[in-house]
């Protein structure tokens, strides 16, 4: 009997074809037009279908072409050609029927588009084992977004939706393979996504909690300073807690690989820092909660303050500025920590309301002598430290 016909079709990563899945030819090999490729792939994606004369003439002549029925019959006669480049042996791929177009019905045409797809709904449905059998093998299906040469704005939100049925994914079989020990999984799992989007923290959390479980706390935290740099300068935010609390266990690993003499060292020889002391909100809280603490034995005075760029004025350029001024311009003893972009809280320490006030209008001259095009302002909220 004779095997029945199958074409292939990868469609995530560069556009590759042929009729064995493994033995493709790729789009660089193809001669033609932008748009004709870019329609003989709308006809692919749809391939299940007829695709109307309308359809076709409302997506690639939306610009109100003059004489669009003719423009779209001569591009159908360039993409049967290039089928026909593409698939030699098969005639007759793309048939003509009332008002359109379909795919013929023979010769099925299989998708990876359409294998994640079906695997991530079915996925949905199950739970534990059974979805991350189902998932796995997709997983790695996943070349690169969809179709990433093709600009058309069909492409661009089809693109948009594959990425988030991968990366839906790629979050649900974390769990499992972290139930599982699965350390090797979830790295190469994560790398992958992390290339998608960066911005999903759970990626890097997951890289990390692996790589601490490999004995590797130094990489893991290099993972976070990545991913902290990358994030505060494409969007001037930092990570959250939770990300935060495996980055302190991670340091607190990395320590502990140091013997006992090389401890003391780091500790009491350490070479001081010359500007103020940049830490995450946690850690300032528990400065803060030990500054109340000497309070109470000495009497003294702290204050906290925030500064912050005024409303509606917080660009990314302006919120670096601040926390460059606040680096340098405050003593190496005065914690300070990010809220959120162009929002930063610090404490004065032995600082009493009334050079508070001094201090902060320093650092605003600092700023404007610096900066003088920005048109930012920045206020700046008091409160004097009680002691516990």
């Amino acid at each position: 009997m004779e095997e029945k016909k199958v074409l292939y079709f990868k469609l995530l990563g560069d556009f590759t074809y042929g009729e064995r899945e493994t033995a493709a030819g790729k789009e660089s090999d193809l001669r033609t037009g932008r748009k004709a490729l870019s329609l003989l792939q709308y006809l692919i994606v749809n391939h299940n279908r007829s695709v109307s004369s309308e359809e076709l003439i409302e997506i690639f002549w939306a610009d109100g072409s003059a004489a669009p029925a003719g423009a779209l019959r001569h591009m159908i006669f360039k993409v049967r050609n290039l089928l026909k480049e593409m698939f030699p042996e098969q005639e007759n791929l793309l048939v003509t029927c009332r008002g359109g177009y379909t795919c013929r019905k023979d010769i099925p045409l299989e998708l990876d588009t359409e294998r994640l797809e079906a695997a991530v709904l079915e996925a949905g449905k199950q739970q534990g084992e059974e979805q991350l059998e189902l998932l796995m093998p997709v997983l790695s299906c996943y070349k690169g977004d969809f179709l990433p040469a093709n600009d058309s704005q069909w492409a661009i939100t089809l693109r948009q939706y594959y990425r988030a049925l991968y990366l839906d994914a790629c979050k649900r079989v974390l769990p499992q393979l972290y139930k599982k020990e699965n350390w090797l999984g979830i790295l190469m799992i994560c790398e992958q996504a992390y290339r998608i989007d960066f911005t999903v923290e759970e990626f890097t959390v997951y890289q990390m909690r692996a790589l601490i479980a490999l004995g590797q706390p130094g990489q893991a935290a290099g993972k976070y300073e990545a991913f902290r740099d990358k994030l505060l300068e494409e969007f001037g935010i930092a990570p959250a807690g939770q990300m935060e609390q495996v980055y302190m266990l991670a340091l607190g690993l990395r320590k502990r690989d140091l013997e006992v003499p090389e401890v003391l060292k780091l500790v009491c020889e350490g070479k001081p820092e010359s500007c103020a002391f940049f830490c995450t909100f946690e850690i300032f809280q528990s400065i803060v909660a030990l500054e109340k603490r000497h309070l109470a034995r000495t009497q003294g005075n702290s204050t906290i303050v925030v500064a912050s760029i005024g409303e509606g004025k917080a660009s990314g350029t302006d919120a670096r500025r601040l926390e460059n001024i606040l680096q340098n311009s405050l003593r190496a003893g005065d914690p300070v920590a990010r809220l959120e972009a162009g929002s930063y809280i610090l404490m004065l320490t032995g600082t009493d309301l009334e050079n508070a006030r001094l201090v902060t209008n320093r650092l605003d001259r600092t700023f404007h002598k610096a900066y003088q095009r920005s048109k930012a302002r920045i206020t700046y909220h008091f409160s004097s430290l009680k002691p516990v």
